[in-house]
């Protein structure tokens, strides 16, 4: 193997270090005590001298046994190609070699020794080993490119827009995370539920990761969503009669009337008529859901296809290590491979959590007033909000059929923006208010 040997000595007639350090070449990619010693001597050199690559005299007279090769005409990525190629081939051996892998299949047993260490071992492997032809994208170089997205997007291929149901949010777009948060009860989970079907009925796939509640729940909310657009039934609001779906008590505790359960039974058994997308659960009671990490994550979503994605809460997943190791590093670190994972697989992701708790204001008949929780008051990890395209607030006062959804940090704009909510989410009624003659027209006068 004389792929590090060539290269080592590349660089020393070169007089630089640019093309090793370009390359990532390592100290792990020198594989004999020689090329080791070389290396070292030669990065130590360079350190000390600008970047500047020591003399074959030189490093002949320091480094015993060191050959000199002159006149390496091969380019640095061929040789980093190849020899970046046997590291990982080596690392591989060893795992067998010094029985990692057999000691770590025993620990962990089969599913938990590939989702745990195998996947994540070979991704770092090929991580440090891979050798990378550009840098980013070049603005003259790579217009080509650019065109060919820009005729990709123009096509609808590269990129998808989900309309949400509030004015506040206007739309999502692939590729992009946005985090909801409120106070504790306060209708995030609701309110960002009924975007994701309403993603569903536009045509997405979407993936609902709900670590809170069981998928009977989850399924309860769905179908009552979806009847309360069909307005099955009918619901007061002030009074007044509106269009409504299923009593969602009735439903989860299985007490629908005969004639509301035939209706009902009608209305799932052709649920595929209504839904032009799908929606996947994975529910905090569903079995084997064990694993909650992003890689797992992933998995699902490569295997359910999904273009929208809800985690319900962020911070119940499993959280990546704190590499950091600053108070609070994990879920930072959490939040920033969430991004990446959104962006790498050109999803929406919808990360919902808490807001700080405040105190509550009431007006004169002693209703609490609805009010958006602040920026400040994102809790678990403020990298969410650094890492979001939005940041929606959310509060809803049930007694009053009322919520408020707001913007508070756009990435193009639209922070301050709000939308009011009609809010009667037992009977799948959760839609922004009107109003003039379409707020009229809403009601069954």
């Amino acid at each position: 193997m004389e792929y590090a040997k060539l290269l080592l000595n590349k660089a020393i007639e070169d007089g630089n270090i640019n093309g090793l350090t370009r390359h990532n070449v390592t100290l792990a990619d020198m594989h004999s005590e020689v090329d080791r010693a070389t290396y070292r001597f030669v990065m130590d050199y360079a350190e000390q001298s600008g970047g500047k690559a020591p003399s074959y005299a030189l490093v002949a007279a320091e480094v015993a046994g060191y050959e000199f090769v002159p006149g390496v005409s091969d380019t640095y990525t061929y040789l980093a190609r190849h020899l970046k190629a046997y590291t990982a081939q080596q690392e591989v051996v060893d795992w067998f070699r010094k029985g990692e892998f057999e000691r770590k299949l025993n620990e962990l047993g089969g599913e938990k020794f590939i989702s745990e260490w195998l996947l994540p071992t070979v991704e770092s492997v090929k991580l440090r080993t891979s050798v990378r032809e550009t840098v980013g994208t070049d603005i003259k170089a790579d217009s080509e490119k650019f065109l060919a997205e820009y005729e990709r997007r123009k096509a609808g291929e590269s990129f998808r827009i989900w309309k949400s149901k509030y004015s506040a949010i206007g739309e999502y777009v692939s590729g992009n995370l946005y985090t909801v948060f409120g106070k504790s009860g306060r209708g995030k989970s609701v309110i960002v539920l009924e975007d994701a079907i309403y993603a569903a009925r536009q045509g997405a796939k979407v993936l609902l990761y709900c670590l809170e509640m069981g998928w009977y729940e989850v399924l309860v909310r769905i179908y009552v969503s979806m009847s309360g657009e069909m307005g099955v039934t009918t619901a007061q609001f002030n009074g007044i009669d509106m269009s409504a779906g299923f009593d969602s008590r009735d439903v989860r505790l299985g007490k629908l009337s005969h004639e509301f359960e035939t209706a009902f039974r009608f209305f799932v058994d052709t649920l595929n008529e209504r839904l032009e997308g799908n929606i996947v659960v994975r529910a905090v009671d569903d079995e084997g859901f064990d694993d909650r990490s992003l890689r797992a994550l992933e998995a699902d979503i490569v295997a359910t296809e999904a273009d929208f994605v809800v985690i319900d809460p962020f911070y119940y997943l499993d959280y990546e290590a704190n590499t950091s190791k600053k108070t609070g590093g994990d879920a930072e670190n959490t939040s920033i491979k969430l991004r990446r994972l959104t962006g790498r697989k050109s999803v929406v992701t919808i990360a919902i959590t808490q807001a700080e708790e405040t105190t509550e204001n009431e007006d004169d008949e002693g209703e609490r007033e609805l009010s958006l929780p602040e920026r400040k008051d994102v809790k678990k990890t403020k990298a969410l909000l650094e890492d979001a395209a939005l940041l929606i607030g959310v509060d809803s006062a049930y007694k009053q059929g009322r919520a408020l959804v707001g913007v508070f940090k756009g990435r193009d704009g639209g922070e301050g923006n709000t939308s009011e909510v009609l809010y009667m989410p037992q009977f799948g009624v959760v839609r922004e208010m009107e109003t003039g003659e379409a707020a009229v027209a809403d009601f069954d006068f």
